[in-house]
């Protein structure tokens, strides 16, 4: 039987996911601008999303449990979490920083420019030539390769879910070991489905905006984005 205290815990696990992932921008901000620059289908980004989201609550679920069943105080755990929310942030600002770099190399790289073509009659014509839309077919296999989802994935499985542990595991431990996988998993559930919800409408919006002549810029424009988002999280406590 479990008790109306769990009950109540679990309704605040799902309140703390859905506020810790909308408090958040790096939990849907990467997904979205990455989906926008590599043009990821729908499916594609809620896959990536789903998992990356499910590695980030089950590593906090399982130092909770391991804190638990060693008795660890929950003043370390926090600790733990707050080196594992540093390492993620700089990740972040890392990545972004380096995808931003190479975003803006690749589109001065591809800029488009003009050939003249003079022909026999005396004709003489020219159009605009862009190297990366013409040769796109070369680029598929690589960009079908690409380990951007790996990245983010594995970004996402060192950031912690700081309010899990102590605010809903341990006061659930005093109860049941049962009512602390009730509250893990109303976490999970409201965390996930509020990361999937909020890129999903994002991105479906996004597919109506053009970025015109800044379409070339859109690699680094995700960059600057993901870069933005760890900033926001290290200085700014998001």
């Amino acid at each position: 039987m479990i008790s109306s205290e769990i009950w109540i815990l679990a309704g605040t696990a799902v309140f703390l996911g859905f506020f810790h992932t909308v408090i958040g921008p790096d939990h849907y901000l990467p997904f979205i601008a990455m989906a926008k620059a590599r043009q990821w289908p729908m499916c594609k980004t809620l896959a990536i999303a789903f998992l990356s989201g499910l590695g980030h609550v089950l590593s906090s679920v399982l130092l909770g449990f391991i804190g638990l069943a060693l008795g660890i105080a929950v003043s370390r755990l926090e600790a733990a979490e707050s080196w594992r929310g540093n390492a993620a942030a700089w990740l972040f600002i890392g990545f972004g920083f380096a995808y931003m770099v190479w975003g803006l190399h690749r589109a001065v790289k591809n800029r488009p420019h003009r050939h003249v073509h003079a022909h026999a009659d005396g004709s003489v014509h020219e159009h605009v030539h862009q190297h990366e839309s013409e040769h796109a077919h070369v680029h598929m296999r690589k960009e079908k390769a690409n380990i951007t989802p790996w990245v983010l994935f594995t970004i996402f499985v060192f950031g912690p879910c700081e309010p899990l542990i102590p605010l809903v595991m341990y006061p659930a431990a005093k109860h049941s070991m049962a009512g602390v996988a009730l509250v893990a998993s109303a976490f999970a559930v409201a965390t996930i489905a509020t990361m999937l919800t909020i890129i999903a409408l994002s991105t479906w919006g996004l597919k109506f905006v053009r970025l015109g002549r800044l379409e070339r810029y859109a690699h680094a424009l995700a960059g600057g984005t993901i870069f933005l988002s760890g900033l926001a999280v290290q200085f700014l406590g998001l």
